[in-house]
């Protein structure tokens, strides 16, 4: 899956102006008043990487669909996403005061609008998988299986990210759902924490984004059914093991900029996980060491986690060049 000596790799952010415009067209859509439209927008349509649409994009073609396919999972998923985003900003939450260089909903429209906002567009997320209105494909009743196991798959994931945030957030919430350890466990008790959350917060999404692309991709074929749309046969077999493994990576490269990166190195302020208390990795792997060591054994752990998700793809072939650059593209990331 490697370009040859003379080829350079392909830009796996490439699809990003066809993610724009089918976000930009569904806005339009949009029929809940122009004030709580404008929230979304200023949200929804502020930028940033699209890093869970160009995966499912990339996840389309690796089925074996085209890219566009993917583009119904690709709204539904940033409308998740950036859901969590703005209620992940309120006062409440993290307190942010900007995001993506913009003032935050909250602090833009205010926090009822803001908390609305990130209501209805939770609840509009489900709407681009069961109706017509950005692919008619999935408004005909043959493509009825598609869309239920889409709509399953990102319910799965939305519960799961809430769940994660639960754990980060809440006093003591992960503590009961992740007891001490026994002192021969494999694993600490405060890495399997960490872990349990990263999985949750921020990996079932990225999980559900590479498994919604996949399952897009049967959206041009004729019959919508059998092992195109299960999770135990390829090629959502391998997809699926692909993403496990790049979403955790993802949160652990998180965890290192955190700590390693100025804010003007990584465009974002850091330092906020270990001022907040936050559990990481760097920290949980330092296991009362200097924090050097921590990010030392987290960095070990992204270069594990990158072989695992290269590996996954190797039965796809070529199909899966797009996911394996982006994986690439994640575990070296500074920003």
């Amino acid at each position: 899956m490697s370009p040859g000596p003379d080829r350079a790799a392909p830009d796996p952010f490439a699809p990003l102006a066809s993610i724009e415009r089918a976000l930009e067209r569904y806005v339009e859509t949009l029929r809940v008043g122009p004030a709580l439209r404008e929230a979304i927008a200023y949200s929804f349509l502020s930028g940033g990487k699209r890093l869970r649409p160009v995966l499912a994009w990339h996840s389309a073609l690796a089925a074996g669909g085209r890219g566009e396919d993917a583009l119904p999972a690709c709204v539904a998923l940033e409308l998740v996403h950036c859901f969590s985003l703005v209620h992940d900003d309120l006062p409440a939450m993290d307190d942010d005061d900007l995001r993506r260089g913009i003032p935050t909903l909250h602090k833009h429209a205010g926090e009822a609008m803001a908390i609305l906002a990130g209501d209805a567009m939770m609840t509009l997320a489900f709407e681009p998988l069961v109706t017509g209105v950005v692919d008619p494909r999935l408004a005909e009743p043959e493509r009825a299986g598609v869309a239920i196991a889409m709509v399953r798959e990102l319910i799965g994931a939305t519960s799961s990210m809430i769940v994660g945030q639960v754990y980060d957030s809440i006093p003591g919430a992960v503590e009961r759902a992740v007891p001490d350890a026994h002192p021969s466990a494999a694993q600490p008790a405060a890495l399997q924490r960490v872990r349990t959350i990263h999985e949750n917060k921020t990996g079932a999404l990225i999980h559900a984004a590479c498994v919604l692309g996949g399952m897009s991709a049967s959206l041009g074929r004729p019959a919508a059914a059998g092992p195109a749309l299960r999770l135990d046969a390829s090629p959502l077999l391998e997809i699926s093991r692909y993403a496990r493994s790049v979403g955790l990576m993802f949160q652990i490269v998180d965890d290192v900029i955190d700590v390693t990166q100025t804010a003007e190195e990584a465009g974002k302020r850091t330092g906020k996980d270990q001022q907040a208390g936050k559990r990481t990795y760097p920290l949980a792997l330092a296991a009362g060491e200097p924090l050097d060591r921590g990010v030392e054994r987290s960095r070990a752990e992204i270069a594990c986690l990158r072989h695992e998700a290269l590996d996954a793809l190797r039965p796809l072939g070529q199909a899966g060049s797009g996911l394996a650059g982006l994986c690439d593209y994640l575990a070296s990331r500074t920003r």
